[in-house]
């Protein structure tokens, strides 16, 4: 099995504040993995690590597998892309001329730049100014920059955080579609939603501990009390156990035309977290 990621016992500080304690986890090779948590949890640091801005207090990182040693080697920057609050475009320059610029950089043909501009849903806008653009319209082209390259490894800080649904919806669909062809994706976010429709797998991060990893669904089913919520044709709300003695119950609602909806009581990952954590994510 190929990990894209693996760290062991990761611990960093600043001064007297521990802001990561004693992280494990790894990323397979193709895999789309969220790092969910509110701001605060340690979220940024961690990518700060893995893209080596920022040094380990302790531990074991392997990235791509390189260690941190070699993370400000060209070799290994080729391969990664980067979202985060420290990336940045040039504000007097257009969309159009930033990404012209960076593919100068990496040395890659411009012909690159209309296909991560149909990614991130800009095409239409690409000559404007970069000072002129929403707070949304400069985080897709941030998005676009740090796609530009066809990294192997994508890091996601929050990429979304600023976009409305439409937009947000286009971003999911080029990260999957960017998956499927095999680039393995690394993604910070607060958004539960986010996390269950993008991916493979997600760890709960508080205070610098993770408290909990696993697949969606599969944490879901975890944390789910097994139980079946029915809403009759009389909207009647009905909670029913997922036993035995239950299906002749269910069979008669059905028998009777009676049922309007019927789904699994799957608790969302939003409420897990709060389960686990005791905490919201805000």
């Amino acid at each position: 099995m190929s990990y894209a990621i693996q760290v062991q016992q990761v611990k960093k500080t600043f001064k007297q504040q521990t802001a990561i304690e004693d992280i494990s986890l790894t990323v397979k090779s193709g895999e789309i993995f969220g790092l969910l948590g509110p701001s605060g949890a340690g979220k940024t640091t961690m990518i700060k690590i893995l893209i080596g801005e920022s040094p380990k207090t302790a531990g074991t990182v392997q990235v791509l597998g390189y260690s941190p040693k070699h993370f400000n080697s060209a070799t290994f920057k080729k391969q990664i892309g980067v979202l985060s609050d420290n990336s940045a475009l040039y504000d007097r320059l257009t969309i159009q001329d930033n990404l012209q610029l960076f593919c100068k950089l990496y040395n890659i043909a411009t012909t690159q730049i209309d296909t991560v501009l149909q990614v991130v849903n800009l095409n239409d806008e690409k000559h404007k100014q970069v000072a002129k653009l929403s707070k949304g319209m400069k985080q897709r082209a941030l998005l676009a920059k740090a796609l530009l390259h066809q990294p192997t490894l994508l890091f996601l800080d929050e990429p979304t955080s600023a976009l409305d649904p439409v937009n947000r919806e286009h971003i999911h669909k080029g990260l999957r579609h960017l998956n499927d062809q095999g680039t393995t994706i690394f993604l910070n976010t607060h958004d539960m939603d986010e996390a269950t429709q993008l991916c493979d797998k997600v760890a709960f991060l508080n205070n610098g501990v993770i408290q909990e990893v696993g697949k969606p669904d599969d944490l879901r089913y975890q944390y789910s009390n097994q139980s079946f919520q029915i809403t009759t044709i009389h909207n009647e709300t009905l909670i029913l156990e997922n036993k035995p003695e239950n299906a002749h119950k269910i069979a008669q609602l059905m028998q009777n035309e009676e049922i309007k909806r019927m789904e699994t009581n799957y608790p969302t990952l939003g409420e897990i977290f709060l389960k686990v954590t005791g905490k919201e994510l805000i």
